[in-house]
């Protein structure tokens, strides 16, 4: 492992003991407070308890700042580990649960947005982009993973299919690569940013352009077109196809089951400091409760509802979802789905109108038989991929952008 890595981790350590000191402490006062003891104990209980505590805390914090001083003389100025499979995909999977904390904190862990090409990070300059040796390719297919993920993991099985999509109809796979532990809203806005910058340093024509998405990073997409077309950017009018594989677009049921415990957990004074466990949960799953897109969805607390944000128009939108059950039964289209997003979430289906994506059935794809992460590497995705990707033809534009 290396330093970068042990820095960051040991920050986790220490912010860990912090974090079980509070519940320690919170726990203690709850009870202290309502056990009848003489009129001194409660007192002295919390002064030697409340000193205790704060020893603890000090101290962790103390180790973990001397280690990570330690460290940081032996650390390279950037991520050394892209060259570790396993080591980028636990820290995918760290910021997916905690990516917010190591953001904030200003952890090393924290994943940058940044685009990627053949592995490799991609900076975005008219030289290095002329120098790809794909550089004159005029189409771009960008393929964004999921929560807890990492660009590699698109290769499933020895199958990915923006790489098979890339060889067989001559397009150029970028993967964009991000925190999933921020905030939707967040991620959006840094991946509009981080696109228009490219278009504006694109070498050559650009004939089509593509975003292939899984899971969460659907829903990073339809969040950052949004905030695009409404901003008026150049690559906001000029994306051609949005693919959505098993994207939550009304949100997914286990963050609503996790939701509902903080509350069960908030309704006893015994279990309240328990639910600090519930907050430990990133923005990024937080989001996944409902599907939020924008800031003002999720800016005060989730307590309003969330902006219903149409498909855009001009783009062509398709999504394909998968069921582990018959898919026309009710715990398939409404509950398990593909064990963690349900069909009727994954295809846009809403009760309400104004949230319903109206995609038309030509528009859809739906597997049964199969779970969340078989869509990566399932045959009847990609043959499905190829009709929809393998045209050369372009959408018919409409004026105008997607009303709220």
């Amino acid at each position: 492992m290396n330093t970068i890595a042990l820095r960051g981790f040991g920050r986790l350590v220490a912010d860990g003991v912090v974090g079980v000191s509070h519940i320690a402490e919170a726990l203690q006062t709850a009870i202290v407070e309502r056990i009848p003891l003489p009129p001194i104990a409660p007192q002295a209980v919390g002064g030697i308890a409340g000193l205790v505590h704060r020893t603890v805390r000090g101290t962790a914090r103390g180790i973990g700042h001397g280690l990570d001083k330690l460290l940081q003389a032996a650390t390279p100025a950037r991520w050394q580990g892209d060259g570790d499979a396993s080591m980028r995909r636990l820290r995918a999977i760290v910021n997916g649960v905690l990516g917010d904390h190591l953001h904030a904190s200003g952890n090393p862990l924290a994943i940058p947005m940044r685009l990627r090409f053949d592995g490799k990070p991609l900076d975005i300059t008219q030289e290095q982009l002329a120098a790809l040796p794909t550089a004159t390719t005029p189409r771009i297919l960008l393929i964004v993973h999921g929560l807890c993920m990492a660009p590699d993991q698109w290769q499933r099985n020895g199958h990915d299919h923006g790489a098979a999509i890339a060889e067989e109809f001559g397009w150029l796979p970028i993967h964009l690569e991000y925190n999933s532990g921020l905030h939707v809203s967040h991620n959006a806005h840094a991946m509009s940013a981080l696109l228009q910058q490219l278009f504006d340093a694109w070498p050559v024509g650009i004939e089509r352009f593509a975003i292939l998405a899984h899971s969460m990073g659907g829903l990073i997409a339809r969040s950052a077109l949004y905030q695009a077309q409404a901003a008026g950017m150049d690559w906001g009018a000029r994306l051609d196809d949005l693919v959505f594989l098993g994207t939550p677009h009304h949100g997914a049921p286990l963050e609503r089951v996790g939701h509902g415990v903080d509350r069960l957990l908030g309704a006893s004074p015994y279990s309240a400091p328990f639910a600090m466990l519930g907050t430990s949960r990133s923005a990024g799953i937080v989001d996944l409760r409902r599907g939020d897109l924008l800031e003002s969805d999720w800016r005060d607390g989730h307590s309003r509802s969330r902006t219903p944000i149409p498909l855009p128009a001009g783009v062509r939108c398709r999504a394909v979802a998968a069921a582990l059950h018959e898919p026309h039964s009710k715990r398939a289209r409404h509950w398990i789905g593909d064990g963690l997003v349900p069909l009727s979430s994954a295809l846009g289906e809403h009760p309400e109108p104004e949230y319903a994506l109206k995609l038309p059935r030509s528009s859809q794809l739906v597997v049964d038989d199969a779970g969340h992460f078989d869509l990566l590497d399932d045959t009847r995705v990609y043959q499905q991929l190829r009709d929809w990707l393998g045209t050369g033809s372009k959408p018919k534009r409409r004026r105008g952008n997607p009303k709220v």
